[in-house]
């Protein structure tokens, strides 16, 4: 019969007002592994409703305490992990061994924003009269709309949870329908810990039904998503109308330039084993290979024979490398962008071609001799494709490296320390790793500039799109 996964308000689980449910897919087999409660109108009204209450409730609990009970929930997670990473590989495909990682990755963004609670302050400015001052106190700023994809279903989920809880706002979050199980162990956690239980909701549904009831009430004050530009477009341009902030971290290309200094074999396998990772899902990850003409050869053909060594295969198998791409659209989008790839001339030197008769595998794929027009160069991939461009001129490679309208991530390898810093700097982008892979951490912010993002989550600063000031002048 599989699993039922339903939706969470208030601290208890519903199937649903109407009925409805979908199958959950094991991308690994296409096999159901389940059914997903959808959400009607009235279902996510009551959500709404039940936070509204919840939002007055949490907003009252210290912020010391409520940072006691983030990390209580963390290490609850962090109990969970086999359990939690089981679901998740069975639901997303990623290899479990990726899925441990995540789980841990999103334990340490709600222990983050634990800690941050406990930071909380305002401050006081001096007044221009005798016996004037003037607060500046931080609110929370009310309750939350949260959108999440189903890549890292599990740690961009808790990097909201963590800083919109910690901040004293409620938050309803709308996860894929497609990884459910793993969102639905984290807010049980955080329930089990003592968050409020009309503090938080997880919930499914139609998606354009859900969030656009959620945006639409009065009562969600915040919307935070992370997911493609033309969504994020779409959903900031509806909160705009409501006059509600939004945080947005949307979709990645990013390019990698590769300086003719460093070793070309050692790099090219660092770089090859980063790409596919997680099958290429990840909106940080290297998508354009700039590699400078001196030692493209060899990188090419290293890189190559990595990628054709990758052990493709079922997410539970230990000895698999790449799992499945998360759904049948992946696939058939990889496929679509290699095949206009080699009709505009590209030569395929790996991959290329889809893995067995059953699941949504697809081969760890790389290209060379990609002309400017290949739509794989414009369009991000969002899978195990890695076009490789040689480059003689470093102003012609920027060029067309901050040529689109993305603007999440970028690579630089090179051992020139002056060269380092001439890339660094000319990369229109939010985040910048030299000679090494790149991952969100806790505890430094992240977010994309350009049409890539509007805000960061993490760091410091990570309850401060969840919160509101207030001017206080005292005569």
């Amino acid at each position: 019969m599989g699993s039922k996964f339903q939706l969470l308000i208030g601290g208890k689980s519903h199937e649903g007002s109407e009925g409805v449910a979908v199958d959950v897919v094991n991308p690994a087999t296409g096999d159901s592994i389940g059914r997903v409660a959808y959400g009607s109108p009235s279902d996510i009204e009551n959500a709404i409703e039940t936070a509204r209450r919840g939002f007055q409730s949490w907003q009252t609990v210290s912020p010391w305490e409520r940072g006691r009970i983030l990390k209580d929930a963390a290490g609850i997670i962090r109990r969970d992990t086999d359990r939690i990473a089981r679901v998740l590989t069975l639901e997303q495909g990623k290899i479990l061994a990726q899925a441990r990682d995540e789980v841990h990755r999103a334990a340490d963004f709600i222990e983050w924003g634990g800690e941050q609670a406990r930071r909380i302050a305002g401050r006081i400015v001096p007044g221009r009269q005798p016996g004037q001052r003037i607060e500046v106190q931080p609110h929370p700023i009310g309750v939350v709309a949260a959108l999440t994809p189903w890549n890292f279903p599990m740690a961009l989920a808790a990097k909201k949870f963590a800083g919109a809880l910690a901040a004293g706002c409620a938050i309803i979050c709308k996860p894929s329908q497609e990884t459910p199980g793993c969102v639905l162990a984290m807010g049980e956690a955080l329930l089990e810990a003592g968050v409020h239980p009309a503090a938080l909701a997880v919930v499914f549904g139609d998606a354009n039904q859900v969030s656009s009831q959620l945006i639409e009430s009065p009562v969600i004050r915040k919307v935070t998503f992370t997911g493609s530009i033309p969504i994020g477009k779409r959903l900031a341009a509806a909160a705009g109308l409501q006059m509600k902030p939004v945080t947005m971290e949307l979709g990645g290309h990013a390019p990698v330039v590769v300086c003719g200094d460093v070793d070309p074999e050692a790099t090219a396998e660092l770089l090859a084993r980063a790409k596919f990772t997680n099958a290429g899902q990840i909106c940080l990850c290297p998508s354009r290979f700039f590699v400078e003409e001196s030692i493209a050869d060899r990188f090419t053909v290293r890189f190559a024979e990595v990628a054709a060594g990758l052990k493709v295969g079922d997410g539970m198998d230990p000895a698999t490398e790449v799992g499945p791409l998360a759904n049948d659209r992946r696939v058939e989008a990889i496929v679509r962008l290699v095949d206009d790839a080699r009709d505009r001339g590209a030569r395929i030197v790996a991959g290329g071609n889809r893995v067995g008769n059953r699941g949504y595998f697809y081969a760890p794929t790389v290209l060379t001799d990609v002309p400017d027009n290949a739509v794989v160069l414009s369009e991000e991939p969002f899978g195990p494709v890695a076009p490789i461009l040689r480059f003689r001129d470093e102003e012609a490679m920027l060029q067309a490296a901050n040529g689109l309208e993305f603007g999440l991530s970028a690579y630089v390898f090179t051992h020139d320390g002056l060269r380092q810093r001439r890339l660094v700097d000319a990369l229109q982008y939010g985040a910048v790793s030299v000679n090494g892979s790149l991952t969100h951490l806790p505890e430094a912010p992240l977010g994309g500039w350009k049409d890539s993002g509007i805000g960061t989550e993490g760091g410091i600063e990570i309850l401060e799109p969840y919160t509101i000031t207030k001017h206080v002048n005292l005569a």
